[in-house]
């Protein structure tokens, strides 16, 4: 598709000029996020119940999910009872970490909890080809006492483990969760961006309504699931 509009062009000069203006707020912005995880690693937590929840080899407390680790970060991914396709956010944003082995390193793990009962969710992982671990809440109040309860929203949940005591230090939702995800963070690169129209863009900038150029689970399937070439 041909773009309705271009950004002008203009000398090698001036393009440095505008370049190095957007820099300082680019600095700036990096300042802030470094100011905003300092203070984050100055949150208090609270104490967790001891929580059962379902996994590919059964009933496992959650603090047996961190598996060894002292800190665990856990993605609340939607579930909708009886659909053969999930939320096609939550299964586009968990698609894309694909090589979580690095945070060893940092004494963590990353994984998925889902209010769909474990056979399903299992089934669903393997539907789109997914390739973190899963886990199901269906049992426990767990993901309601997250932010995430049964037919409600996704969110991210960070939790720290002290021998068989865990505590939650650190909850996001909504587009708190960008921050994680790379996708978002290269297409904002883009000369037209996400083109949705609720974004500040140009005059003749192409723009779509929020969501439609998003890939959809089934689409994710095709690319990444068991049939991919």
């Amino acid at each position: 598709m041909e773009p309705t509009s271009l950004p002008p062009v203009v000398d090698v000069e001036t393009w440095q000029r505008q370049l190095d203006d957007l820099r300082v707020r680019e600095k700036a912005a990096t300042r802030e996020l470094d100011a905003i995880a300092a203070q984050r690693r100055r949150m208090p937590m609270v104490e967790m119940p001891d929580y059962t929840l379902e996994g590919a080899e059964g009933p496992v407390r959650l603090a047996d999910v961190f598996d060894g680790a002292s800190q665990l970060i856990v993605y609340n991914h939607m579930w909708f009872p009886g659909e053969k396709w999930q939320c096609p956010g939550c299964t586009g944003f968990t698609s894309q970490f694909t090589r979580l082995g690095f945070l060893e390193g940092y004494d963590a793990r990353f994984v998925i909890v889902t209010q769909g009962p474990i056979g399903e969710a299992l089934a669903y992982k393997e539907r789109v080809g997914n390739k973190m671990t899963w886990y199901s809440t269906a049992n426990s109040t767990f993901g309601s006492d997250v932010g995430a309860p049964p037919g409600g929203g996704f969110a991210v949940n960070v939790f720290l483990r002290d021998g068989d005591t865990v505590y939650r230090t650190w909850h996001t939702t909504g587009r708190g969760t960008e921050q994680l995800s790379h996708s978002f963070a290269l297409i904002d690169l883009l000369p037209y961006g996400r083109q949705e129209e609720w974004q500040d863009s140009p005059k003749g900038w192409p723009q779509s309504p929020t969501y439609s150029r998003w890939v959809g689970s089934e689409d994710i399937a095709a690319r990444y699931g068991p049939g991919a070439s």
